[in-house]
């Protein structure tokens, strides 16, 4: 697939990244030399200094023959003219755009055909957002991702010792609890793959990913861990966009702080937050925290624009007693340094915004997708189709199902109906099936499996 993506920031960079990797034509435009000349000697992309809205710096691209235009600057202006280019000028079959603004967001009617022909919006505030409530709501987690409407969620649990699992075999699952559909997608141990079998031990320390149906979270997850008590209590660091939208979304649900540094940006929030303590001053204030009874705060969420800041408030918030601390970092290499140490959860914007993107360029019918541990696994929901001589899952028993290296069925979807991906359920037609694949490198060959054909043998 030939794509140009416009931005070559932290989210362009990543997503240029997952998709080299598997053999995609990308060029990326932007008017930062250095951060290109950075990309370019270390992936295998083309890259083309200029303004992305502008039509010779999208011929000088490719766009008269791209198949996609992924516009991500930090500028929603850019980004949108960017699109209107691309349809009115090069008739680009798919173009996606990365908005920030609320203010654009609530003006659904803006993009369309006639307005602004964008395909597919991407918001990170909002992915983000959505990612930090989901991992409140169950308390222990340390990724909650959707699949199916909702219908089945795939989550990640570091087991602990005391855990009634931990030292048994993943077998022992179906004897604890007899009543529940839930299935092991992947075991990581000191950072290693481990290919879940029913005799495969848990140990402490394990990452484990497992498959359930909503209402079976929390019970799955009490048999790796001890059990955590709701959240209640709540500080925010950093009221800007992200913060701001989370404070909006949960100050209903907890009882919430948000601390801010700048008093022009506190009194925005101060009159448009209805049940937010709002507090004008710095996250990485002792004083203020100890003021504010941090010792007694479930989660400290530190949001800022600023690594370091959200680094030091998250460690100074952990050693002065709050429960859990996450932890928005742009950063690559400081994610991996910092999560699982003092700070619980390290949040990457462009991990959990990459999904998004990644579910358009996806061969197949592939409906969602998500970025798992820093990119080097991903989890899958892809829809069946054709029958047991056009497909090579249709028709077929799980076990039957000729799956890459590492690749793992966790669940199937029909209808209204989950089934965890027993050996003896046969796929049909329409099935909404929930891969975990452990090796990137496989991501090809779990797209062709999906891929309709004239007959296959």
């Amino acid at each position: 697939m030939k794509i140009i993506i416009l931005g070559a920031g932290q989210v362009g960079g990543t997503l240029a990244e997952n998709l080299s990797s598997e053999k995609n034509d990308i060029t990326i435009i932007d008017t930062d030399t250095d951060r290109l000349r950075e990309l370019q000697d270390r992936i295998d992309v083309k890259t083309v200094f200029g303004h992305g809205s502008y039509p010779h710096v999208l011929r000088d691209a490719g766009a008269d023959d791209a198949d996609m235009l992924v516009a991500v600057t930090s500028s929603d202006e850019t980004n949108m003219v960017a699109c209107q280019v691309a349809y009115t000028l090069f008739r680009t079959p798919t173009k996606i755009s990365r908005i920030r603004s609320n203010a654009y967001l609530k003006q659904t009617d803006l993009f369309n055909v006639d307005a602004f022909p964008i395909d597919v919006l991407i918001s990170p505030e909002q992915v983000v957002t959505q990612y930090i409530r989901r991992l409140l709501e169950f308390p222990g987690a340390l990724q909650v991702l959707d699949f199916a409407n909702s219908r089945v969620q795939l989550v990640a649990v570091k087991a602990y010792y005391g855990g009634p699992l931990v030292g048994q075999a993943i077998s022992a699952l179906k004897d604890h609890l007899p009543n529940v559909e839930t299935r092991v997608a992947a075991v990581f141990r000191r950072n290693t793959a481990i290919e879940p079998r029913g005799d495969t031990i848990i140990e402490a320390d394990d990452e484990v990913f497992f498959v359930a149906g909503r209402e079976h979270i929390h019970t799955v997850m009490s048999e790796l861990r001890r059990a955590e008590d709701s959240y209640k209590r709540v500080i925010i660091a950093g009221g800007g966009n992200i913060g701001y939208r989370l404070a909006k979304a949960l100050e209903k649900r907890y009882r919430l702080k948000i601390i801010e540094h700048n008093a022009e940006r506190a009194r925005f929030l101060s009159e448009n937050l209805d049940r937010t303590v709002v507090l004008h001053g710095s996250a990485t204030d002792k004083s203020l925290l100890e003021e504010e009874n941090i010792e007694n705060t479930d989660v400290f969420c530190a949001l800022t624009n600023d690594d370091e800041v959200n680094i030091m408030a998250s460690l100074l918030a952990k050693r002065h007693g709050a429960r859990k601390v996450m932890t928005l970092i742009n950063k690559a290499a400081y994610v991996d340094l910092v999560q699982g140490g003092m700070i619980d959860v390290a949040i990457s914007p462009q991990q959990a915004t990459i999904g998004s993107l990644l579910t358009h360029v996806r061969r197949g019918d592939v409906v969602n997708v998500h970025s798992l541990r820093r990119g080097a696994a991903e989890a899958i929901e892809a829809i069946a189709h054709g029958d047991s001589m056009s497909s090579k899952v249709v028709g077929r028993r799980v076990d039957e199902v000729k799956l890459p290296p590492g690749t793992t069925i966790g669940a199937i979807v029909r209808g209204e109906d989950v089934l965890m991906a027993r050996s003896d359920v046969v796929i049909e037609s329409d099935d909404h099936v929930i891969l975990f694949v452990m090796d990137k490198r496989h991501i090809a060959d779990v797209e062709r499996l999906f891929q309709v054909g004239l007959g296959f043998f």
